[in-house]
C-alpha cells in the first residue's frame, strides 16, 4: 500500500483505515484522531456523522472567504467555506465540491484558534485542546473518531465538534465582527478580545519553532543571481540617452549641498538624475545615487511569519535613496508566461514590478537584495520611478525616518491574478487583511479629529429621536428572518422562536 505522507521527514504514524502518515507528534497529527500505538492512528477522514445529532450537521459560512461578501456562494462539501466562483475565476463544478485546503489534505490541529458554529447560535472563537489536556468529565462525555474538544473564549465551556463546522482564525478577525453577527455582548466581547491574545501568543510560539528549525538546518534563502544592473531579456530594451538629451540643472559646485535632498536641484525635483558629464556641480553633485550605486547597508534576515526579508543596519533619513529595485526586464508576454509557469508549479512568490506600460521587472531570478524587502500597508519606503540617463530605473526611498535593525517594506500594490487574494501578513493597525486591497484609512490628524467628533456629537444629539428600538437580526445567531422581540421596556434584543426552543411563536409577552 502506498502511503500519502503530510511530513517531509521523521518518524511517521500512520492510519490503519488509508494511505495517510503524518509525523508522530501533536504538531503535525490532526486534531480528531484516535492514536492506537506509537506508530498507528484512525485519521480524522473517518469521522461518521450520528444521525439526529444537530452538532453533526455540516455547516458553511455564508460570506466569501475572499470577499467577505454574501451572495450566490460555491460551498465545500468538507469544511465550512465557501467562495464566489467569480472570485476563484473557475467554472462551476458538477457534483461535490472541495476547497484547495481540503483537497491538500489541510485539517485543524491542536492549539489552534477556529470558529466554532455550535446549533444556531453565531459562530463563537476557541481554541483546539489536546484531549490530553481537558478536564476528565470532558474526556468522558461521549464523541467519536474525528471529533475534538474545543475551549470557547469568554465563557471557557468545552464542546466536542469536528472539521466541518469549524474554521481557521486569522489575523485581524477580532475587527470584524459584522461578519460574525450583530448584538455584540460583554461575553463576546470579551471572547474576541481573549481570542486575539492567545492567536498572537500561538503565532509567537510556532514562528520561534520554525525560526529555530531554520538556524538548526542551517536554511539560507532560496537560490537567485546576484546582479547590479537591469538585465534586458528577448527583444526588450535598455534605453541609453545622448548627452545632449540629458537635462542639465542650475545648481552650483560652490552650494553647500548642490544637488542634495535639501537643495532646489530642479532635476531632482522632477526625479531626474544628473549626469556625471552635464551637470555643472561636476563631482561634488549628490544626485547620482542610481549610477554611483550609493544604496544603505543592509542584511536579510528571516522573519518570523513573512519568509526572509531586509532590514537595514544604520540609520535612514526620510526621503533616502535605499536601494535601487533591479532584475530581468521582461515584455508583457513574457511577463504572462512567467506567472503561468508560476501557477502551474504551485510557485508562490512573484518579484515582478512594473516599469513602464511595456516593460516589467523580474526580480525572481536575478536581481540584488531589494528583492527580500517584503509587503506592508503601512510602509516605511516607496518605490519612485527615476530618469537615469535617458532610461527608467526604479528606487527604493524612505518615508520615514528608519532606526538601525528596522525591518524595510513598502506597499506592493498588487494586482491579484488567478486563485483569488493572498492573505497580508504585515500586522499594520491599517491592514487590509489580502494584498491588492487598499489598507484601511489612518486616524485622522488632532485637529481633523476634533473637528470629526464635534460633527459626531451633532449628529449623534440630531439622530437621537430616530434611534432603532428593536435589533433587525437575531440576538442568538446573528441571521434574519422572523423574529420575537422582547417586551422589557428599553430592550432591542430579538430571537428567533427555534433559537429559544419554542415551537410557535409566543402569544403573550416574551
Amino acid at each position: 500500500m502506498k502511503f500519502t505522507v503530510f511530513c517531509v521527514s521523521g518518524q511517521l504514524t500512520r492510519c490503519i483505515r488509508c494511505p495517510v502518515a503524518y509525523h508522530a507528534n501533536d504538531d503535525c497529527i490532526p486534531a480528531g484522531s484516535v492514536t492506537l500505538t506509537d506508530s498507528n492512528i484512525v485519521c480524522p477522514n473517518h469521522f461518521t456523522p450520528r444521525k439526529g445529532c444537530r452538532n453533526h450537521e455540516h455547516v458553511n459560512v455564508s460570506w466569501c472567504f475572499v470577499c467577505s461578501e454574501g451572495g450566490s456562494l460555491l460551498c465545500c462539501e468538507s469544511c465550512p467555506a465557501a467562495f464566489h466562483r467569480e472570485c476563484l475565476n473557475i467554472d462551476m463544478p458538477e457534483g461535490s465540491w472541495y476547497c484547495n485546503d481540503c483537497r491538500a489534505g489541510k485539517k485543524p490541529h491542536y492549539k489552534e484558534v477556529v470558529w466554532v458554529k455550535v446549533g444556531r447560535y453565531r459562530w463563537w472563537p476557541a481554541e483546539v485542546s489536546n484531549p490530553k489536556d481537558i478536564p476528565e468529565n470532558i474526556l468522558r462525555m461521549r464523541h467519536d473518531v474525528g471529533e475534538f474538544p474545543v475551549l470557547f473564549f469568554g465563557s471557557n465551556d468545552y464542546l466536542w465538534t469536528y472539521q466541518a463546522r469549524v474554521f481557521p482564525y486569522m489575523e485581524g478577525d477580532a475587527n470584524s465582527k459584522e461578519k460574525m453577527g450583530k448584538g455584540v455582548d460583554s461575553t463576546y466581547k470579551k471572547a474576541l478580545e481573549e481570542a486575539a491574545v492567545r492567536f498572537k501568543e500561538l503565532q509567537a510560539e510556532k514562528e520561534l519553532r520554525q525560526l529555530q528549525e531554520d538556524r538548526r538546518n542551517h536554511k539560507k534563502p532560496p537560490p537567485y543571481k546576484h546582479i547590479k544592473v537591469n538585465k534586458p531579456i528577448g527583444k526588450v530594451l535598455i534605453i541609453s540617452a545622448d548627452l545632449s538629451e540629458i537635462p542639465r540643472c542650475n545648481c552650483k559646485a560652490t552650494d553647500e549641498n548642490p544637488c542634495g535632498m535639501d537643495s532646489e536641484c530642479i532635476n531632482r525635483m522632477l526625479l531626474y538624475e544628473c549626469h556625471p558629464q552635464v551637470c555643472p556641480a561636476g563631482e561634488r553633485c549628490q544626485n547620482q545615487c542610481f549610477t554611483k550605486r550609493q544604496y544603505c547597508q543592509v542584511e536579510i534576515f528571516r522573519t518570523l511569519s513573512r519568509g526572509w526579508g531586509l532590514r537595514c543596519v544604520h540609520d535612514i533619513k526620510k526621503g533616502g535613496f535605499v536601494n535601487e529595485y533591479v532584475g530581468e526586464v521582461i515584455d508583457e508576454e513574457e511577463c504572462r508566461a512567467r506567472i503561468k509557469h508560476a501557477q502551474e508549479n504551485n510557485i508562490g512568490n512573484f518579484y515582478m514590478l512594473t516599469l513602464d506600460k511595456d516593460r516589467i521587472i523580474d526580480a525572481g531570478p536575478k536581481g540584488n537584495e531589494a528583492r527580500f524587502m517584503n509587503h506592508s500597508c503601512q510602509p516605511n519606503c516607496e518605490t519612485q520611478k527615476w530618469t537615469v540617463n535617458g532610461d527608467t530605473r526604479v528606487g527604493l526611498f524612505a518615508l520615514t525616518d528608519i532606526p538601525a535593525g528596522t525591518e524595510l517594506t513598502f506597499n506592493y500594490n498588487l494586482e491579484c491574478l488567478g486563485n483569488g487574494k493572498t492573505v497580508c501578513k504585515c500586522g499594520a493597525s491599517n491592514c487590509s487583511g489580502f494584498l491588492g486591497v487598499r489598507p484601511k484609512n489612518n486616524p485622522p490628524s488632532d485637529d481633523k479629529s476634533r473637528k470629526m467628533k464635534k460633527k459626531s456629537q451633532m449628529k449623534r444629539k440630531s439622530q437621537q429621536e430616530v434611534i432603532k428600538e428593536r435589533e433587525d437580526e437575531c440576538f442568538s445567531c446573528g441571521d434574519g428572518g422572523q423574529v420575537v422581540s422582547c417586551k422589557r421596556p428599553g430592550c432591542p434584543k430579538v430571537y428567533h422562536a427555534d433559537c429559544l426552543n419554542l415551537t410557535k411563536r409566543p402569544a403573550g409577552q416574551s
